[in-house]
């Protein structure tokens, strides 16, 4: 197995930026001690694909009801490997759980954006049985899965990235 990746916190600063941004009535005290308690995503089993990423906060969402959450994780890996990231199987099978975008993309170059690389996950409850999902702090919630990538033998980009959602675009 090629050992590529490393995952790292944000910074309490960039965290407690972010975590307002989503949360805005949370108090500082709070939030430090949400951060002090994140875990970094690992593996369940030998046999394991996925990096287990774990809630920083407890919540419920009812059916259609959605979530953005900051991880507080960023990840340093090698140039031409890409982090996916999908909802952990049990909970897309039990409560149809969903990433707003389907599937996380994090890039190599990612890790250094001026938000540190802060990996976000916006969930949503697609249950049509009525199923709540209720999830607590330190639950497994999303998985990331590295994968290698190739690319056009007439590629000549030599843009670098300087931001997260929609940066490579502009």
């Amino acid at each position: 197995m090629k050992r590529i990746a490393k995952f790292h916190k944000v910074s309490l600063e960039q965290f407690i930026k972010d975590w307002l941004d989503t949360f805005s009535n949370t108090d500082e005290e709070s939030m430090k001690k949400i951060y002090e308690e994140i875990k970094l995503p690992k593996r369940a089993t030998t046999g394991s694909a996925g990096y287990d990423f774990y809630t920083p906060l407890s919540f419920n969402l009812a059916p259609g009801e959605t979530i953005k959450i900051p991880t507080g994780i960023r990840v340093e890996m090698e140039e031409n490997w890409v982090l996916k990231c999908y909802p952990r199987s049990g909970l897309g099978f039990k409560f149809r759980l969903q990433m707003n975008n389907t599937v996380g993309i994090i890039d190599s170059d990612y890790f250094n954006s001026d938000n540190e690389g802060h990996i976000f996950a916006k969930i949503t409850n697609d249950s049509n049985e009525g199923k709540t999902i209720e999830l607590q702090a330190g639950t497994g919630f999303m998985q990331g899965i590295f994968v290698e990538y190739g690319i056009t033998v007439d590629d000549e980009v030599e843009e670098k990235r300087n931001g997260g959602f929609g940066s490579t675009t502009k």
